[in-house]
């Protein structure tokens, strides 16, 4: 592994872990990516689409797992179409796969690109495990870290390679020590920095945090806000979101009512600076690595902004 000047902003925990991290590359890592749907595009375009955000110079593409394209075929896609970006899974869902199956796909994923892969996973939400799946969620904190024991006790009698990192989808406390204790890290999704720094205290001094962003480049606080409270209402539902979003502080009348400090503290909006500083912001709090998700201000859901991508560049 290489651990050199990345021309990030300073971060205090670019320290790798003494975990297993497999051999991806923290340097690269150490790099802010971005968090995004590709569903809304055939295959080939998702190709192009993540060729361009290496050329961009972004580090990570994060891809979710939802009823829509197979995230590991996906993924081994987009690695065919690039040379240096890795993918990551954000997160693939632990109830629709036998951890075995989920280790051949990460290990496989891994080795025929060069260790480009990283391996998010997490218990995704009840509504979409019992109503839209039809499976059990009962118990999600004991059923991750069966998981988690029963993925790194599956065989693997493939060419020799070695396991990516793992990190777990974790909001509260009990999934965030897990996530310390089992895992090489956290992927916490709609957060704040003041969760960062807080999910940074439980892991300590080691253990990947790699934080998603949501950012919209507007300036324009109405058209912000709107964006934000657009995307706000397809999450409000979710229990394990709106509990995290009280656990750090905010009323259920702030979060149902989409007030403006509850969607400015959740969803960044502004100039081309005001991203960055949100960005910067988390990193300061202990983010080993952020991926910024673009909503477009203007296009309808699920319209990728270029332009804010163009904008935050690690290369501009």
């Amino acid at each position: 592994m290489r651990f050199s000047d990345t021309g990030q902003p300073p971060n205090r925990w670019s320290r790798h872990s003494p975990r297993n991290l497999g051999d991806v590359d923290m340097e690269r890592l150490n790099k802010t990516g971005v968090w995004l749907f590709a569903d809304t595009l055939t295959a080939p375009e998702s190709a192009e689409m993540a060729a361009r955000i290496e050329a961009l110079g972004y580090s990570v593409l994060w891809i979710p797992d939802t009823i829509g394209r197979d995230p590991f075929v996906s993924s081994a896609t987009m690695l065919a179409a690039t040379s240096e970006l890795i993918l990551a899974t954000g997160i693939a869902n632990i109830w629709v796969r036998h951890p075995g199956t989920m280790k051949q796909g990460a290990m496989s994923l891994a080795e025929a690109s060069g260790n480009r892969f990283l391996l998010g996973i997490g218990v995704s939400h009840q509504p979409m495990v019992e109503l839209v799946r039809g499976m059990d969620y009962t118990k999600p904190l004991s059923a991750m870290k069966e998981y988690l024991a029963a993925m790194e006790a599956s065989p693997w009698r493939a060419v020799p390679a070695e396991m990516p990192p793992v990190v777990i989808a974790a909001l509260g406390p009990k999934m965030l020590e897990l996530s310390r204790d089992a895992s090489a890290g956290a992927h916490p999704y709609w957060t704040t920095p003041e969760h960062t720094a807080m999910s940074r205290d439980i892991l300590g001094d080691g253990p990947l945090l790699c934080v998603e962003q949501k950012v919209c480049l507007t300036t324009d606080p109405a058209e912000g806000r709107a964006k934000g409270a657009e995307q706000l209402a397809i999450y409000k539902g979710l229990p394990n979101y709106r509990n995290n979003w009280k656990r750090l502080g905010f009323t259920e009348e702030q979060i149902e009512n989409d007030e403006p400090a509850f969607v400015d503290a959740v969803f960044a909006w502004g100039d081309a600076d005001a991203l960055r500083a949100r960005v910067q912001a988390h990193y300061d709090a202990g983010a080993t690595h952020v991926c910024v998700q673009p909503i477009h201000p203007t296009a309808e859901r699920g319209a990728l902004d270029w332009d804010c991508l163009e904008a935050l560049a690690p290369t501009s």
